[in-house]
């Protein structure tokens, strides 16, 4: 499985993407994870299972899924606090939640039991 972190500038993303990778290949999963920003998300998208968007995207997640839908990727929006996530486990459990336990292959992006968020989206009344 191929996982996509993206954040704005490309930095938190390589400290996600490098922990993520580490969990996956110590629970013994053949995944790979690499960092990608917000402009480069319309190339990176072609290479990923799943994107996982910063907590600081929040406000670009609709053309994000959007995006992903028309390549059946799946999309997970990160809580404000994955970057409290040392080891990379929890945001290794985050991916597994939304594409099943199995590690298989990504539900579509679109699709009932996917997982566009990790946690609550405030909304403007």
């Amino acid at each position: 499985m191929r996982i996509l972190v993206v954040c704005g500038a490309g930095a938190s993303s390589t400290f996600v993407a490098q922990r993520v990778r580490h969990a996956a290949h110590d629970a013994g999963f053949p995944y790979s994870a690499f960092a990608g920003t917000e402009q480069s998300l319309p190339i990176d998208l072609d290479a990923a299972d799943v994107v996982l968007v910063g907590p600081h995207l929040a406000h670009a997640l609709e053309r994000i899924e959007r995006d992903a839908a028309a390549r059946g990727t799946t999309v997970v929006l990160l809580p404000s606090d994955i970057f409290t996530d040392k080891d990379g486990s929890r945001t290794l459990a985050l991916i597994r939640d939304a594409v099943g336990a199995s590690g298989g292959p990504a539900p579509t992006a679109g699709t009932p039991g996917r997982a566009a968020s990790a946690d609550s989206i405030p909304t403007s009344d």
